[in-house]
């Protein structure tokens, strides 16, 4: 772990000043909006642009790389986030900030890509798992960090829109100042939808709806707890709570994912999760209650991507995983779009609580598929399964291919192993 600072600290500083800002700017706009008086659809509109220039970065930013460079490609990025952060107070109409979040969202899905390719170019064989690991802590303790921030200025005011544009400003530094060589760069084609659900229906379905639920609790948390009328404090708690959940069950349910079968664990973890949701719609009027919902929320939904991902690698041959995963990003992005708008509707209909049955009905349906799943097909057994992969949703197609390599790697070094030790004793 020191070995993998002492080489990497500039870029994971860089990558936590990244999502500091990141994680700021989201909570706040769904602040903001409340006090300009936007309506939830509008806000829902805007809170779903973001996941649109999301999708489109990263389909396009391998490309932009290949032409002129990764530094040339971060560097531009990165000073139209810092510009897009100051415009929002500048110009408070939802049409304009649902535009400015298709930029702000293509331009980190960009930033993510390179930074990600220096990070993995920058671990060896022996430290990329270390390396993952501090890159997903980095990315955790970057949002948890920015729900502080927000309690440090006034909503209504500029500051704390400029305190991100900085940030983002001075991640340039430790990232391009770097000594870490400029990686070489290969963007994996993706596989075709069709391929994709004949594969696995329940990975591509799943990964579906939990791409859903993850921006309903990304994007429009803050929306229901201005609806809600929770505190600023209660509010910057509150969405800690998803991230705080995440951190703790992600490798536990990982190990497990490796001793049972993967599609009942995923129908658990969905159910557990919407469970979560429903106590939060249930019971809304307590706030403990809405603490403990985002806690089982937030720790459901990013293992059961990596579960979803680590099913379908189940299914194909090691050299298909990498174009796999790429498909699966992308089907994930559609589902990430609908997650705000829809969620808005509910929202609409059912009042803030329409927050969390939104969410509940994704994961409980995905629960429903994967054991209608169980009946259609035998199961892997757990000797034959890949091993899983822990990543986070916010991650692009670089670091979940490096993830996906390292635990192959890691799975073949065992098996070979305990062969060797089988043939000793």
């Amino acid at each position: 772990m020191i070995q993998v600072l002492g080489t990497s600290w500039a870029l994971l500083l860089g990558l936590m000043l990244l999502m500091l800002g990141n994680g700021l700017q989201g909570t706040l706009l769904g602040v903001r909006g409340e006090i300009e008086g936007f309506s939830t659809f509008q806000m829902s509109l805007v809170m779903s642009a973001y996941f649109a220039g999301f999708l489109g970065g990263s389909r396009m930013a391998p490309e932009m790389i290949r032409r002129v460079g990764h530094v040339r490609v971060f560097a531009a990025l990165a000073s139209f986030i810092s510009a897009v952060l100051i415009l929002y107070p500048a110009f408070p109409n939802p049409w304009a900030w649902s535009v400015e979040r298709v930029i702000i969202g293509f331009c980190f899905s960009g930033v993510y890509v390179v930074a990600e390719s220096w990070l993995n170019n920058a671990a060896t064989n022996e430290t990329r798992g270390q390396s993952l690991a501090l890159y997903m802590f980095v990315q955790v303790l970057g949002i948890m960090a920015a729900q502080g921030v927000l309690l440090l200025g006034d909503p209504a005011g500029f500051v704390l829109f400029i305190v991100p544009s900085v940030l983002v400003s001075i991640s340039f530094a430790p990232i391009l100042l770097s000594i870490s060589p400029t990686p070489a760069f290969d963007s994996t084609r993706p596989m075709s939808l069709k391929e994709l659900f004949h594969t696995s229906p329940l990975s591509f379905v799943g990964v579906f709806l939990v791409g859903g639920a993850f921006s309903a609790q990304f994007g429009m948390a803050a929306v229901f707890g201005t609806q809600a009328e929770l505190s600023l404090p209660q509010i910057s708690l509150f969405i800690t709570m998803f991230y705080v959940g995440a951190v703790v069950t992600l490798y536990p349910l990982g190990w497990l994912s490796d001793r049972l079968d993967r599609r009942l664990l995923i129908a658990i973890e969905a159910i557990v999760g919407g469970v979560g949701a429903f106590i939060g719609f249930v019971f809304g009027d307590a706030y403990v209650a809405l603490l403990v919902a985002a806690f089982f929320i937030g720790g459901m939904t990013n293992p059961l991507y990596s579960l979803l991902l680590a099913y379908l690698n189940d299914l194909l041959e090691h050299d298909q995983m990498a174009a796999g995963s790429a498909g699966m990003m992308f089907v994930n992005g559609l589902g990430a779009i609908g997650g705000p708008l829809l969620t808005g509707y509910a929202m609409t209909l059912a009042g803030p609580g329409g927050f969390f049955l939104f969410i509940a009905v994704l994961l409980l349906a995905t629960a429903g598929y994967a054991f209608y799943r169980m009946t259609q097909r035998p199961s892997v057994g757990v000797d034959e399964a890949g091993a899983y992969a822990p990543v986070l949703m916010s991650a692009t197609s670089v670091a979940v291919e490096a993830a996906q390599e390292w635990a192959y790697e890691a799975a073949e070094e065992a098996a070979e192993e305990a062969a060797r030790d089988e043939n000793g004793a």
